[in-house]
């Protein structure tokens, strides 16, 4: 079992931890252009695309769950129109976001809270990458396919290709072209088409015999959508409420002053190396239940789940550590402004309690994944939302300031956690 963790976690760890490298290779190349504003407005940005795309996140999540219980099955046909399905789809929500873009902008900024020049410099940011929709939607399916087929290799070389690239593109509009935010929109948007081109080569060259000819019948028929629109809609709900907890958390500090916007969202960016890491085990385990959840294996089942965890657990204490004794060390990657270093400092046994917060709910987010347990995923998440990250914000904002803030972000990761560990052994019929 462990090895079979493994072949699968270690792929996707590799692939996963380029997504917050670049994230703070972005952050590097604004905050050494000597003003906090840069920074914030790639951070303020970024909390759009989040948004949208998280909210999306069903397209890989969805896709991965049903690929992975019809291989478990060796339902080709089902396998097949498996990729047809969302492919489909995240055309079609590529096209509307793009026809949506100025409405979604003016709610975005009216929402978001922030100084105007900021906000001036993420417009920009938003216009140029926006864009991108369709590649990027297209490449969620691919790569929620990919891992049904209990292949993460092909997503570790497509996400190495694409953040790579970004990285490349990137240093050459900031530091050749000598522009700042909208380098780094350009960036991401060519190297986002660049990936979906890979990712399409890779298709074709490991998987034609997979291809078998699309039937509208099996495409449409109604049994399949109402459960997979049925799913998918839990998972759109489920990531709604997360990524607007943190673009709410994101938004806050931005109403605290440029300065706690900034720490903020340089603290944010271990938390993302650290879930990041973390998916690589969750993935596994979407991967593993999905196909053990098809061939009705209760006891695999059960054991995945047990080794997923000691994996979770094992690896937070080793984050903990480095945060801990390295977290100026780890600031200074992101930016030479002393003030900004000097303050984190403040704020630095927030960041070492990450791993040991969040690790749980990443590794049951995977298992629920996999089960297409959705419902339940989606109950914990509203459960932790509102009855517990809201109420610790209002009453610790006011006299916790960013500290409260803070409180309130790891409360909630713990109560999903929580939550799902007890409504484990329903929603999973385990």
């Amino acid at each position: 079992m462990n090895k079979s963790i493994l072949k699968l976690a270690i792929p996707n760890i590799i692939s996963n931890i380029t997504v917050p490298l670049l994230g703070m290779v972005d952050l590097a190349l604004m905050g050494h252009l000597g003003s906090a504003v840069y920074i914030g407005a790639i951070g303020l940005g970024s909390v759009i695309f989040n948004v949208l795309y998280l909210s999306l996140g069903f397209l890989r999540m969805g896709t991965t769950g049903f690929t992975a219980q019809a291989f478990g099955r060796n339902d080709t046909q089902e396998i097949a129109h498996g990729l047809y399905r969302p492919l489909l789809i995240a055309a079609a929500l590529a096209l509307l976001l793009i026809i949506l873009q100025i409405p979604i902008e003016k709610v975005s900024f009216f929402l978001l809270d922030g100084s105007e020049e900021v906000k001036a410099l993420a417009r920009e940011y938003f216009y140029i990458r926006i864009f991108a929709a369709p590649a990027t939607l297209s490449l969620m399916a691919l790569m929620g396919w990919f891992v049904g087929m209990q292949n993460t290799r092909i997503p570790m070389y497509l996400s190495i290709f694409i953040n790579i690239l970004n990285i490349a593109f990137n240093l050459f509009f900031v530091k050749v072209m000598d522009m700042n935010v909208a380098g780094v929109a350009w960036g991401t948007l060519l190297a986002q088409y660049g990936g979906l081109a890979f990712g399409l080569v890779l298709l074709i060259v490991n998987y034609r015999t997979s291809f078998l000819p699309l039937k509208r019948k099996v495409l449409f028929q109604t049994a399949l959508l109402k459960r997979f629109f049925k799913v998918n809609s839990d998972i759109l709900i489920r990531s709604i409420a997360l990524i607007l907890t943190l673009s709410f958390f994101t938004s806050e500090s931005a109403g605290l002053g440029n300065n706690i916007l900034a720490i903020n969202s340089m603290m944010l960016q271990y938390f993302f190396v650290f879930s990041y890491f973390m998916d690589g085990f969750a993935y596994a385990g979407e991967a593993l239940i999905g196909k053990f959840t098809g061939s009705n294996d209760s006891h695999k089942i059960r054991k995945t789940i047990h080794y997923l965890f000691l994996w979770g657990f094992g690896l937070s204490l080793p984050f903990m550590l480095t945060y801990g004794f390295f977290h100026s060390d780890l600031i200074r990657l992101v930016t030479d402004n002393s003030d900004l270093i000097v303050s984190a400092l403040k704020y630095k046994w927030w960041m070492i309690l990450i791993p040991i917060s969040t690790f749980a709910a990443f590794i049951w987010d995977g298992i629920y994944i996999g089960a297409t347990a959705s419902a339940a995923m989606r109950n914990t998440m509203l459960i932790a939302s509102v009855f517990v990250f809201l109420p610790v914000w209002y009453f610790g904002l006011d006299y916790w300031n960013n500290h409260g803030l803070w409180l309130a972000f790891h409360l909630f990761m713990v109560s999903r956690g929580l939550l799902m560990s007890l409504f484990a052994r329903k929603a999973l019929n385990i």
